[in-house]
């Protein structure tokens, strides 16, 4: 009787075991990745390179001739002031 039971119980343990393995075998683990943030633009100008607000933009600066500077202007909408 003994035995029978200890046949049994190890059995029902082994069959638990294996069912818990499967399911961890199934089962998908889905990590969350952080959104990633958002760039922050530079812009060098004649004052030198600087962070611009995200409503301005750069643009490449131009002589009044239309040879470009090499240096970026900063262009903000009205009412705007970039720094």
């Amino acid at each position: 009787m003994k035995r029978k039971l200890a046949v049994l119980s190890a059995s029902v343990a082994a069959a638990f075991l294996l069912a818990q393995s499967a399911d961890a075998a199934r089962r998908v683990r889905h990590h969350s990745v952080p959104a990633p943030a958002p760039q922050q633009r530079i812009a060098c100008t004649v004052l030198g390179c600087m962070p611009i607000p995200p409503e301005c933009r750069p643009v490449a600066g131009k002589t009044p001739g239309g040879i470009p500077t090499g240096y970026d202007v900063i262009v903000c909408p009205p009412g705007k002031f970039p720094w």
